[in-house]
């Protein structure tokens, strides 16, 4: 599979030429070459949801990137807009996105085979499956909001669907390394680098949805997934500074990818990390670890007054201003951090200089960070999610 970083670098500077005007003309227009499709009914009440979805969901529960790839569709951005439409209370959305995303990147059937990563136009025209290999970021997540839409909307449906699909996660997209225990793979192909190592994102392990899984569906195997989500994602940070990907040796322990297109260094998948890690509720298993690993991001943003677009892992050193979405999302990081300095200097970086609209990946990340900033949602220190400002549908 390839590597999802520089997808998301396209994604957020795909749309950066559109002017006003055009912006004005593009959301006229349907967000993919498909035949255009209805927006999908207004639920929970969420303004910044509902403007997402106007703008990235098909009327058939199809999440459209502005990869600049003719509008293909990714399995995160299904599992996102899940969670999304679950924190507004949106259950027409829920189901017709969980349905898309079923009958289309699952063969119809998302028990019996993971969400292929990658949909779109194909080189013969056609649309659908360009890559069925899996990415279990996405996976974890659609397993998670299953089982928390199963709570909140009493439909035991969800939580069956859910279980299903967290027990294909623990059978192909799991490995037992030594000292870590068993680990999350970013996929079920293409990992194993070789003979006792392998290739890791800790974007991929929030550790409130990676606990909560094993409350959900309550198996030995995801508190050890738990386990060393926390030990990848403070061991992949020796500096304070997580990557992108990683690699972990069974005898050197976590090393630099230095043949990895990224070099070692933290930058578009990465900024989840901080992102996950700020929304963790006091009391969190790992939390107190975790913040004090990341502690010098927080210190750099201070002192730079912008979150670095990349950042060498192991100096520290940034490569220059990120964009808008990645103020959004160390919005809950800065918080947790006690840093109100930093804080308030990304706020007001985002009031000077906010997230363009057609920004599908800056979008996601405000809508996970500044949603929580506004009090939308929170996650319980299990990691259970509860909803803030839930209006009916």
């Amino acid at each position: 599979m390839p590597s999802p970083l520089h997808r998301r670098k396209a994604l957020l500077i795909g749309a950066s030429a559109l002017t006003p005007a055009l912006w004005s003309a593009a959301r006229a227009q349907p967000a993919a070459s498909a035949a255009p499709v209805p927006s999908l009914p207004k639920g929970g009440h969420w303004p910044e949801w509902d403007v997402f979805k106007a703008q990235f969901v098909s009327g058939e529960g199809r999440v459209i990137s502005d990869d600049g790839e003719g509008g293909r569709t990714y399995s995160e951005g299904q599992s996102y807009g899940l969670f999304f439409a679950l924190v507004a209370n949106d259950r027409k959305g829920f189901d017709t996105l969980l349905r898309w995303t079923e009958n289309n990147l699952c063969g119809g059937d998302l028990g019996a085979r993971l969400p292929a990563w990658l949909w779109g136009k194909r080189p013969d025209g056609s649309w659908g499956v360009i890559d069925n290999n899996a990415a279990s970021d996405a996976d974890i997540w659609i397993a998670y909001v299953l089982g928390e839409a199963a709570r909140l909307w009493k439909e035991p449906r969800y939580h069956a669907l859910g279980a299903r699909l967290a027990q294909r996660i623990l059978a192909e997209e799991t490995a037992d390394i030594p000292q870590l225990g068993l680990s999350l793979l970013p996929g079920p192909r293409g990992f194993v680098e070789g003979e006792g190592r392998w290739k890791l994102n800790p974007s991929y392990m929030p550790l409130q949805v990676m606990q909560r899984l094993a409350t959900l569906y309550p198996q030995p195997a995801w508190k050890q997934l738990a386990r060393s989500s926390e030990k990848i994602i403070v061991g992949s940070s020796p500096k304070g500074y997580t990557p992108d990907w990683t690699l972990y040796d069974a005898q050197q322990g976590f090393l630099v990818d230095e043949k990895g297109k990224e070099k070692g260094q933290g930058g578009y998948n990465a900024i989840r990390v901080y992102l996950w890690a700020g929304m963790l509720a006091p009391g969190t298993t790992g939390r107190k670890a975790v913040l004090a690993a990341l502690a010098p991001m927080a210190r750099q943003v201070r002192e730079q007054g912008h979150p670095p677009e990349y950042v060498d892992v192991l100096t520290g050193q940034g490569s220059g201003p990120g964009p808008a979405g990645f103020s959004a999302a160390l919005l809950p990081f800065l918080q947790a951090q006690g840093d109100d300095s930093a804080l308030k200097a990304q706020r007001s970086r985002l009031a000077a200089a906010p997230i363009r609209p057609t920004a599908y990946y800056e979008q996601t990340l405000s809508l996970f960070g500044q949603g929580w900033m506004d009090g939308w949602y929170r996650f319980s220190a299990s990691g259970q999610l509860t909803p803030q400002k839930r209006k009916a549908s």
